[in-house]
């Protein structure tokens, strides 16, 4: 999940989601451990339809409770909350390939590309209708593959970057916009005993990943998925900025925990680090209104400012017991009942709930970091292609590694990605 870049700074943010720890999912459960493997216990007889509702384990307390009140307050139909824990992706593809699916459940980014093109997925495209344009545009262009949607969006958690504006101001520096303004700034806040910029105890390489294309000003993928888009001089000058600017000790390198924990941010072991939105309740609990938030910032003259978000998806199986009345659940608890919608980003830790105009309602989220936060997915949101496959993950990941921590020329060592990536699209593809 962190490995490398690996181009899954998205699903980090994904697989932290809920969760005090993105590592274990919540839990030390191994998959199924303690858990009957059934789609859970049996819906009341009766004249309704039955259906199954599976999620994945939250971490926080209460978020069980609340989806089972929302499945306990629909009228149309009986539905089964199946909490799933450990290696719930996997429990998942296990389960849909039987002949007892889950009706409804979640789905990384509304669902991956080999759960559409097997059919395993109902099309929602015109459940969702008109009502599309009500929800974060960002997530809705990762959440429609072939202008079809296959899910509906539930909650958003997203990736930024941790500041303090008066650590700030003392230097005399503004809030970073640029690669270079955040050098500048990292390293004339540091200290004897605090470090510039913090994103991980591997110097950042895991975790930003992705973050050096897009902050570049390009997309993994050309608009026909036929080949890379990045493989070029922006992006290859970005990470030799971010290479020096790590050797010039202005990045730490290694800290008393890892990006995903605010710890080093308030144990005041870094002026800036790059973490997750989970972490902005403890993090103003340590320093009141002295917080501030941004995108990772924009590299080189075509760059952007940018941060990776992750959403869960509800979809309906294609092969559910009833699909109609399953697809009628899914438009009433994540279409309709938007108090509902707003209970389950706000009350349970902090997500940004999936429409931007409930976003106000959002407490934690109203404003300040919060509302900059939700503005940063609305306005700068990415998430991996869909056809970003593992096999590119991992070579991304390893060039990227030895341009960054081994001093390697960039174009040479990324130019086998290039035919890499178009032999995995053309096999994707067919």
């Amino acid at each position: 999940m962190l490995g490398l870049g690996g181009g899954l700074a998205a699903a980090a943010t994904l697989a932290a989601c809920g969760q005090n720890n993105p590592l274990d999912g919540g839990s030390s459960a191994n998959p199924g451990a303690g858990e009957s493997s059934s789609l859970g216990s049996e819906a009341p007889a009766g004249d309704k339809p039955s259906l199954t509702q599976w999620y994945h384990e939250y971490g926080e307390p209460g978020v069980k409770e609340a989806t089972e009140r929302y499945a306990a307050d629909y009228e149309g139909a009986d539905v089964t909350v199946k909490w799933n824990p450990g290696d719930y992706n996997s429990i998942l593809a296990a389960q849909l390939l039987t002949d007892d699916v889950p009706d409804v459940f979640e789905a990384e980014q509304g669902g991956s590309l080999d759960q559409i093109r097997s059919g395993q997925l109902e099309d929602l495209t015109e459940l969702i209708g008109d009502a599309k344009e009500d929800f974060n545009p960002s997530v809705m262009k990762r959440f429609t593959f072939e202008d079809k949607i296959h899910g509906i969006p539930q909650v958003i958690d997203m990736q930024l970057l941790y500041y303090r504006p008066s650590l700030l101001e003392a230097a005399g520096v503004e809030p970073p916009t640029t690669m270079e303004e955040l050098v500048t700034a990292a390293n004339a806040v540091k200290t004897d005993s605090m470090g510039g910029f913090f994103a991980g105890n591997d110097g950042g390489v895991g975790v930003l990943g992705t973050m050096f294309i897009w902050s570049a000003g390009y997309e993994q993928l050309n608009e026909d998925r036929t080949e890379a888009a990045f493989l070029n001089e922006d992006f290859y000058n970005g990470l030799v900025a971010y290479r020096d600017f790590s050797k010039s000790g202005g990045v730490v390198q290694a800290a008393s925990a890892e990006w995903f924990s605010p710890d080093a941010f308030i144990n005041e072991e870094a002026a800036f680090q790059w973490g997750g939105l989970w972490s902005l309740p403890a993090i103003k609990e340590a320093f009141g209104d002295d917080v501030g938030v941004l995108p990772f910032p924009a590299i080189g003259s075509n760059g952007r400012a940018s941060v990776p978000f992750g959403a869960f998806g509800a979809c309906v199986a294609a092969e559910g017991s009833d699909v109609d009345a399953s697809k009628e659940f899914v438009k009433w608890l994540w279409i309709d009942q938007e108090d509902k919608q707003v209970n389950f980003a706000d009350a349970y830790g902090t997500h940004i709930p999936a429409k931007p105009s409930l976003v106000p309602r959002a407490t934690q989220l109203a404003d300040g970091p919060g509302a900059d936060a939700a503005q940063f997915v609305a306005d700068s949101g990415f998430a991996n292609d869909i056809m970003w496959s593992g096999a590119i993950g991992e070579q991304y990941g390893a060039a990227l590694s030895n341009v960054i921590k081994n001093d390697a020329d960039p174009a040479a060592e990324f130019e086998p990605l290039r035919a890499l990536i178009a032999s995995e699209l053309e096999k994707l593809k067919g």
